[in-house]
């Protein structure tokens, strides 16, 4: 019975393990959850972006639905979303904050210039601190924080028009009260 057992081990040990496996690669890897939703937006100041200010504070976000999108010049995914972005801020369903995360201001303010910003606001987070209190894992993120100043939705990765049309948007219009 003993021998059975030893050499039981083994196998059960590798199936739990191919299980846990099985339902990992089963997940979405953009539908991370965030410990900030329900929370108030983090009280943090930073400065703007050069040239693309002003910076904004959690008392920015009283009164309207907005969009923070977590950018970088260096992220290869924010320039493929940025398109998107610059097409929501001009249709007006909600404005949009930037967070520049581990950038040099000078060089988001380049990149802006050179691709458009679709931000009313900019942030820049030199060091990543201002990131570490958004609960930030990477660029791109994008966050809706309601008209109470309540962080609703996070979105990890780059913005598509099905992740807009099929996720953000109905979050957006439902986030305004």
């Amino acid at each position: 019975m003993r021998d059975r057992l030893r050499h039981a081990l083994p196998f059960l040990a590798f199936a739990a393990l191919a299980v846990a496996l099985a339902i990992g690669l089963g997940r979405d890897p953009s539908h991370v959850p965030s410990a900030l939703i329900g929370d108030p937006v983090p009280s943090i100041i930073l400065p703007a972006v050069d040239n693309h200010g002003p910076s904004f504070t959690s008392m920015d976000f009283q009164g309207e639905v907005t969009l923070v999108n977590v950018f970088a010049s260096w992220c290869a995914s924010c320039r493929d979303e940025h398109p998107l972005l610059m097409e929501i801020a001009a249709g007006g369903v909600a404005r949009i904050f930037g967070l520049a995360y581990k950038d040099e201001p000078a060089a988001a303010s380049a990149w802006l210039d050179r691709h458009g910003s679709p931000y009313a606001a900019t942030a820049a987070d030199v060091d990543g601190r201002g990131g570490v209190e958004w609960g930030v894992r990477g660029v791109p993120e994008t966050f809706v924080v309601d008209a109470g100043g309540i962080i609703v939705y996070k979105h990890v990765g780059p913005l598509t028009r099905d992740v807009w049309r099929h996720d953000m948007l109905p979050m957006i219009t439902g986030a305004g009260s």
